[in-house]
């Protein structure tokens, strides 16, 4: 892990010193956006964009989810990290299963399409990027924007094969926009919060905030089909990331074990039927989620082992059927 300074690289990208042992996720730095006219000055286009991700990453998750339930495939490409985050960040590196050679300039680090972009960067190296071939720069790597981009702004271009999916409706964007706020400060970011936390109490008050989250969104589910009622909508897609590395990851590995999410009632359900929506299962990697936490965070796990189980069984029936579920 790590972040480049003034073209440097540092082996370490966060800092818990000056929070008293929290984890505080720095923010991310590209932010423009593609839109359907180009006014933003980056125009959707069929073959003009390019996403990297790691199949490790529940950020980069998010974005090849949305490229997949939109039917993105023909229109946006994708370069694939090594499940690896070394003493050098993200590499590339064709060998590993899943993993693919950086397919636009063949580079050996995901730091290199940061500084093509901008010789002089400095910060975190992440992903998900979406790279605009083109003007041979980084458009966005904010995980939640890049969604809406996907979601929407290249419904009219011709390669798209579900231009009439809507997962950011305008008459459920107040509470889907309520909704990612609570679960991406207790739960996406939580599991964080409470993995990497250096003190005793920011561990606990992660911890908390976590569960009572978790709670909170299971009693939800007992009610509704879906986050937002009854159609499935951003909202879903950024919790399951998270949940989809729960049990697997950060039950041991971030210690989040008060309980797994095949223990929750509502929750497990919800889990399993939205990894069974056509198009998901493809970008869930286990071998790349496990190895990737257990072998990258040797401040956390110094011995690298990576755990055989939990034996998961995502393909049970889900029995959500009874609650209302609208296309």
């Amino acid at each position: 892990m790590g972040l480049l300074v003034e073209g440097k690289w540092q082996d370490k990208w966060y800092d818990t010193e000056k929070s008293g042992g929290r984890f505080v996720r720095p923010e991310t730095q590209f932010r423009s956006r593609v839109t359907a006219d180009g006014s933003s000055g980056f125009k959707a286009e069929a073959g003009r964009y390019h996403l990297y991700v790691s199949y490790a990453c529940p950020w980069a998750h998010r974005a090849l989810i949305m490229r997949a339930l939109k039917g993105l495939e023909d229109v946006i490409s994708v370069s694939v990290v090594h499940w690896e985050m070394d003493d050098e960040g993200w590499r590339f590196d064709p060998s590993v299963p899943g993993a693919t050679p950086d397919h636009l300039y063949g580079f050996a680090r995901l730091h290199q399409i940061y500084t093509k972009a901008k010789p002089d960067y400095t910060g975190r190296v992440t992903v998900p990027v979406l790279w605009d071939r083109k003007t041979e720069t980084i458009v966005n790597n904010e995980s939640a924007e890049i969604m809406r981009m996907l979601n929407s702004a290249f419904d009219e271009v011709p390669g798209v094969r579900h231009p009439e999916r809507d997962y950011y409706p305008a008459a459920l964007r107040k509470e889907i926009d309520r909704l990612n706020e609570r679960i991406y400060e207790a739960i996406n970011n939580g599991v964080y919060k409470a993995g990497f936390a250096t003190t005793q109490a920011a561990y606990e008050e992660a911890f908390e905030r976590l569960f009572d989250a978790l709670d909170e969104i299971d009693a939800r589910l007992a009610g509704q089909r879906y986050l937002a009622g009854s159609r499935l909508t951003e909202a879903d897609w950024r919790l399951f990331t998270t949940l989809i590395r729960f049990d697997a990851v950060y039950v041991g590995h971030f210690k989040c074990n008060r309980r797994r999410i095949a223990d929750y009632a509502n929750l497990s359900g919800y889990l399993r039927e939205l990894y069974q929506e056509p198009g998901i299962r493809e970008t869930v990697h286990f071998d790349h989620i496990k190895k990737h936490y257990y072998v990258s965070h040797r401040n956390i796990n110094p011995t690298g082992i990576v755990p055989k189980g939990p034996d998961l069984d995502l393909d049970a029936p889900h029995g959500r059927e009874p609650l209302e579920a609208v296309d």
